[in-house]
């Protein structure tokens, strides 16, 4: 394989990751496919370097969530403020349920040979299709006076859900901001808000998994490193960064308006059709 050819390989899967982090449409199965298609890679290879790209999709949310993160650091350091503390109420509770479920589900994950991605793609599909019905049933009752739910609203038991979710996401095929924001809008919370808290707690989700697959899946991160390159490694990262900023800032825009639902619609039957072909091929 020749340098430019690297290069222009990382370029694909920088932006593949970019654009499938954020939409609910399991960056990691993406990241498999094109790994495996591009860079020869085995499943478990593949597996594994999908959660060690997801570095490239911390540092974009941690530039567009910097108010956020800053006004957790702020509770910490003796800040009163009553929204910020139930923000890092929201993230502690989540990340912690997020790593007792997902830390045992990638070590099964990783010990796999292989799996069938169209099957976790066919229920995505499902998923999203139930979530643009449940946006337009809520904004419906919302017309008639019922009222949406925001952060200040959620318990304790709704976080332990919401990490329930985003841990069972771990598993190949499965989308963290897809399910838990599904879940979330399950819960009757206002789309933005939904896409904005997933976003948020991923942040911690991304980095617990990155971290992870370095300590437990090292052989593999270094075959597939050592496969791209490490000039590769940069541009994909890149890559990753730019284009998760400007999808971060278009899906939180857009998830206040009415044209969520038919964005939610298209993902889930692209991702019923892209289920239905990786089954077809026998991926």
């Amino acid at each position: 394989m020749t340098t430019l050819l690297q290069l222009l390989y990382s370029l694909i899967i920088g932006v593949i990751q970019g654009v499938s982090e954020w939409l609910p449409v399991s960056s990691k199965t993406q990241i498999i496919v094109s790994s495996t298609f591009l860079l020869n890679l085995s499943f478990k290879q593949a597996y594994t370097f999908g959660l060690f790209m997801e570095v490239g999709t911390i540092f974009a949310a941690v530039i567009y969530f910097r108010k956020e993160l800053v006004q957790m650091v702020g509770v910490l350091l003796g800040s009163k403020n009553r929204a910020d503390r139930k923000l890092l109420a929201y993230v502690v509770v989540v990340t912690a349920v997020t790593g007792a479920i997902g830390a045992p589900l990638y070590l099964v994950a990783d010990s796999l040979p292989s799996i069938a991605l169209g099957i976790p793609m066919l229920l995505i599909g499902a998923v999203l299709m139930a979530d643009a019905g449940i946006i337009f049933y809520s904004r419906k009752r919302h017309e008639k006076g019922a009222s949406l739910r925001k952060l200040d609203s959620l318990t304790f038991k709704e976080y332990v859900l919401v990490g329930i979710s985003q841990g069972i996401a771990a598993l190949p095929g499965v989308s963290r901001s897809g399910i838990t924001t599904s879940a979330m809008l399950l819960l009757n919370v206002e789309a933005d808000e939904a896409f904005r808290l997933s976003f948020v707690a991923g942040i911690f989700a991304s980095i617990a998994a990155f971290g992870l697959s370095l300590v437990v899946s090292a052989s593999n991160v270094g075959a597939a490193v050592g496969t791209i390159g490490l000039g590769g490694i940069a541009v994909a990262v890149v890559a990753s960064t730019v284009v998760s900023l400007f999808l971060i800032d278009f899906l939180i825009k857009i998830a206040g308006k009415s044209k969520i639902v038919y964005l939610t619609s298209a993902l889930g039957i692209i991702a019923l059709a892209t289920g239905l072909l990786y089954l077809a091929f026998g991926i």
